[in-house]
């Protein structure tokens, strides 16, 4: 699956050129509100690494080359970032949306192990409630359902229900995210939704 990172980069890149032109400085946009690091040449450099090995990647994968399809973004997740140190929002999210897509090439190649191991990587990188963190948590849901349906035809009753269990609760904390990630963009703060249609407030009374 192809990640939605590489059409943002698609946009943000060209974005912050515009900004360096009009400005002649450095810095490609206005300092952030919360006094975060601006997009400098730095980091628009990396942008622009990232969206050409996504693009490799693509090429592989259209190829029905999976390996040839994980090579190019362990290339970019242990490439240099950008202001050693500091937390860029936008390399954070090219970080956490690469891991997810390199576990779901491993879940496709049978590598259970590696692309959890991948989904934990990228959490690392996406702590708060984003869309980032909820995709990371769907396709870690996703693993163990994979994960389950093995145990199951291995004859491993007992892990595999282990594993679906363990399945339902990802995902449940997956749409938990995603919800409140919207819940945010629409500025709608009633609470998420418990499964059977009942909101928090109202499985209370």
């Amino acid at each position: 699956m192809r990640a939605p990172i590489v059409v943002l980069l698609g946009a943000l890149v060209p974005l912050a050129v515009l900004g360096c032109a009009k400005s002649r400085a450095p810095i490609s946009v206005e300092p952030r509100e919360d006094g975060g690091t601006p997009i400098d040449t730095d980091v628009m450099a990396y942008l622009s690494l990232a969206r050409s090995l996504h693009h490799q990647a693509n090429l592989s994968e259209d190829d029905r080359d999976l390996p040839g399809a994980v090579a190019p973004l362990e290339h970019l997740v242990h490439a240099p970032e950008p202001h050693e140190g500091a937390k860029v929002p936008e390399v954070e999210e090219v970080l956490a949306d690469t891991y997810a897509r390199m576990a779901e090439l491993r879940l496709r190649m049978g590598d259970l192990v590696t692309a959890e191991a991948n989904v934990r990587e990228g959490l690392q990188h996406a702590p708060e409630p984003t869309y980032f963190r909820g995709h990371l948590l769907e396709v870690l849901g996703v693993i163990d359902e994979a994960r389950a349906s093995s145990l199951a035809d291995a004859g491993q009753v007992a892990a595999a229900e282990q594993a679906r269990s363990k399945a339902r609760e990802l995902l449940k904390q997956a749409v938990s995210v995603q919800e409140e990630v919207l819940a945010h963009a629409t500025g709608d703060a009633s609470p998420p939704m418990k499964e059977g249609g009942q909101s928090d407030e109202k499985s209370r009374r």
